[in-house]
């Protein structure tokens, strides 16, 4: 009976709860999240494409490729690519720059930084010009050039409106003068459209600047604009050390230059589709012209 009483207590092993961590960059998959640069949320792949690669908790817009770009632009199965074929050559046999588009042509599955072509939005007739800013910046060399310069060309020829989405460092510095002649290249052409009466409407992503964005990129019809867009020129630091004065917190951004009047309109990209149709419309019902 006093056994019984005072019987030895069980004794029961107890497993501890597994120690948990976080889950390292390197064992999340490539491609599977991102994180918000203005947020800081991670954002599932397939979420992000929903949103036409914009933040769903802050609306920040991510970078696109080009093909995504058309893709979300241009009607379905619609696009048809020009001058495929076009690529940069070495015309001054600077060091590295071979191996450096060669890379650039892996890493983006592209063989310039622009992609142009011809397609139907809401069924209207248009010329697409796409940079891709993961090619060496989308900066812009005889090649780029020529590919926009056949572009506009083709919508002066044919009567067809022209958008063209920009993504640039500028021009690209491998091909010196080569290069810097694509400003006034595209120039040129962009009159010969204003000449023939056809519509340019140009686009401001991010970043759009040095060369681009004191050629083509400035010389629209209509100018749109995401929201903070990176535009200008010259960088922020260069021209703070050139005139000694601090400059504001929004400086060269899309809402700053729509303030100042270099830009038409800010449109956030899950309405530019439907304000690009709306353009065309206009311009189509209208009987608009480049030269009214």
């Amino acid at each position: 009976m006093l056994k019984e009483l005072f019987h030895k207590k069980r004794h029961y092993a107890t497993l501890g709860q597994p120690a948990t961590r976080p889950v390292p960059a390197s064992d999340i998959p490539k491609g599977l999240v991102d994180k918000c640069k203005s947020c800081g949320a991670i954002v599932i792949a397939k979420e992000l494409k929903k949103h036409l690669f914009t933040c769903p908790h802050c609306g920040y817009h991510f970078a696109v490729d080009a093909l995504s770009r058309v893709e979300m632009t241009l009607d379905e199965g619609s696009f048809e690519e020009y001058d495929a074929g076009v690529t940069s050559v070495d015309p001054l046999s600077f060091p590295g720059y071979p191996d450096k588009v060669t890379k650039a042509q892996k890493d983006t599955g592209l063989l310039e930084a622009v992609v142009t072509g011809r397609g139907t939005l809401d069924t209207k007739p248009v010329i697409i010009g796409v940079m891709d800013a993961r090619f060496i910046m989308g900066s812009m060399g005889a090649a780029a050039g020529e590919k926009l310069t056949r572009a506009m060309e083709r919508a002066a020829q044919t009567a067809t409106p022209m958008v063209l989405f920009t993504a640039s460092g500028g021009a690209r510095m491998q091909e010196g003068v080569l290069s810097l002649m694509q400003m006034a290249k595209t120039s040129v052409a962009l009159e010969r459209m204003h000449e023939a009466g056809v519509l340019f409407v140009s686009v401001i992503t991010n970043p759009t600047t040095g060369g681009v964005s004191a050629s083509f990129a400035s010389l629209g019809d209509i100018i749109l604009a995401e929201p903070g867009a990176l535009f200008g020129f010259a960088g922020r630091r260069v021209i703070e050390q050139t005139i000694r004065q601090k400059l504001p917190d929004d400086f060269q951004t899309s809402e700053f230059v729509l303030e100042h009047g270099m830009v038409d309109q800010v449109v956030n990209r899950k309405a530019m589709r439907e304000q690009l149709s709306l353009i065309l419309r206009v311009h189509a019902s209208k009987g608009w012209t480049s030269a009214n």
